[in-house]
């Protein structure tokens, strides 16, 4: 496996978990066409799987210009270092659900028209524009996600719900909801999204036609902030209750995924619950927090 990898972050899971030292690390920055080009090449690549963006919604809000480099140039630098090997076979590109923007018909099918209007949504959609017209123009074997909010062990951004609230809750202090609490999201667990990663990477390789298409993933159970945050206290057993700001603005209200055609299509489906995944995210950063004691 060979890893792009721009800033040094020793807190990262893949550097915790010592991942990092059973890969081939090339240094450099996503938009930096050449040096992907170089890395294809001499590491002869035959399947890419293009994760790299910048993801934080708040962020792209603030910084909408690094997000826009990060997450168009980035996606058609990769794209076209792709194009031009003869060894790559199989691409698949991590777009969004934000990059439906809002819609009032949910949930959200392959079908339903990307229109969004914030930066990450934009930035989002632009790279999924990007990537089956890769596929379409230059018969590029690229297959597009859509995914629900991910969670799972590993993030550190305490700014995302379910992260920054099994902190709180595990220091004994009330979680705080940035919106008003209502927002419907899709929640992915991380495990079943890298499982689909690699799927899609099998199905591709095995059928062409595949190519140019776009996947959504989810569990298909769209739940409120609120709701979420009930049972994130409920895994990790805290009765404490959340506060509720009301302050999110340049978010999305209401989204949610159908899908079906990742069932149909492919034969997909989820492998853990939302209990299951909870159960196992919040013993993650029990686990975490107690190693952070200790040092």
């Amino acid at each position: 496996m060979v890893l792009i990898v721009r800033d040094s972050v020793p807190q990262s899971e893949v550097v915790r978990s010592q991942t990092i030292n059973h890969t081939k690390v090339v240094r450099g920055d996503v938009t930096d066409q050449a040096l992907l080009e170089r890395a294809i090449g001499e590491y002869e690549i035959d399947s890419v799987i293009h994760l790299a963006a910048q993801t934080t919604v708040g962020t792209a809000g603030r910084n909408p210009i690094s997000t826009f480099e990060t997450n168009i140039k980035g996606t058609w630098s990769l794209l076209e270092a792709c194009k031009r090997s003869p060894t790559v076979h199989q691409v698949v590109v991590a777009s969004s659900d934000k990059a439906y923007g809002e819609s009032d018909e949910l949930p959200y099918t392959e079908t339903t028209p990307l229109q969004p209007l914030f930066p990450y949504d934009v930035s989002k959609a632009a790279g999924d524009m990007i990537a089956r017209c890769y596929a379409a123009m230059y018969e590029l074997p690229v297959i597009v996600t859509r995914c629900g909010n991910f969670f799972g062990g590993g993030d550190l951004n305490w700014n995302r719900i379910v992260p920054g609230t099994i902190r709180s809750l595990i220091r004994g202090s009330q979680p705080v909801i940035r919106s008003d609490g209502t927002y419907l999201r899709d929640y992915f667990y991380s495990e079943d999204g890298a499982a689909t990663y690699m799927l899609l990477c099998e199905k591709l390789s095995e059928d062409s036609s595949l190519a140019g298409e776009a996947f959504n993933f989810s569990n298909e159970i769209p739940m409120s902030v609120v709701e979420m945050v009930s049972h994130i206290t409920d895994a990790v057993g805290s009765d404490l209750e959340p506060i509720i700001e009301g302050s999110a603005r340049g978010e999305i209200v209401n989204q949610a995924l159908s899908a079906e055609k990742a069932r149909t299509r492919l034969g997909w489906s989820p492998e853990y619950s939302i209990e299951e995944s909870l159960r196992r995210t919040v013993d993650w950063y029990a686990a975490y927090f107690e190693e952070e004691k200790s040092i």
